[in-house]
């Protein structure tokens, strides 16, 4: 008796992870993105949440991001998190409070530094589920995300804060930018998928 294969969704996923100097991330990111983009019901507000502070090589990966993301001036998503207007562990909690409130049921994309084993420093992640934001410096706060992006900036399991406020800023710059230039490409295929999609219905 054949039996139908059961659909694939995000949660059997597993997470996509790749270095930044490989030729086909851009390509792999938008893809997963789209991946699970097209998984979140059409009526989610697409909210994205760029963590870290402006105070820190790196840790400033988020707000970069945003501050690039929020130079498109896009309606396809509402912004959290730049260089002007740092999302970081002390407003954290205060922010997600502001978005629950603001936006009806968000479909919420995480994006954070994160410290890793050597051979991946360089490396960007996207995953299912929320990212945990202060968890390499021993911090608890709250859990951020639907979907998530993350960057490994550099080596953790000794001295988290001195080891981000060493990083390469230029590594950080070279990883925020693919996010960015990344995230945005798979917001307007999305966004352009989902009119075509809604037409033909």
């Amino acid at each position: 008796m054949n039996r139908i294969p059961k659909a694939i969704t995000s949660q059997d996923m597993p997470g996509l992870k790749l270095a930044h100097t490989d030729p086909g991330i851009h390509s792999a990111i938008i893809h997963r993105l789209l991946f699970h983009l097209f998984e979140a019901p059409t009526h989610k507000e697409i909210v994205i949440v760029c963590i870290g502070t402006d105070r820190s090589t790196g840790d400033c990966l988020g707000p970069l991001v945003g501050t690039a993301l929020s130079e498109h001036n896009s309606p396809l998503f509402h912004l959290y998190g730049t260089l002007e207007e740092p999302v970081h562990a002390m407003n954290l909690q205060e922010t997600l409070t502001q978005i629950y409130s603001k936006h009806r049921d968000p479909y919420i994309i995480g994006i954070d530094a994160c410290l890793g084993q050597s051979t991946s420093v360089g490396c960007i992640q996207v995953a299912a589920g929320p990212l945990k934001p202060g968890a390499g410096v021993n911090k608890e706060l709250p859990p951020v995300g639907d979907i998530h992006l993350t960057g490994i900036v550099n080596v953790g399991g000794f001295m988290e804060y001195f080891v981000l406020q060493n990083t390469r800023l230029s590594l950080v710059v070279r990883m925020s930018n693919i996010i960015a230039n990344s995230l945005y490409t798979a917001l307007v295929e999305w966004n352009k998928r989902s009119t075509l999609l809604a037409v033909q219905e």
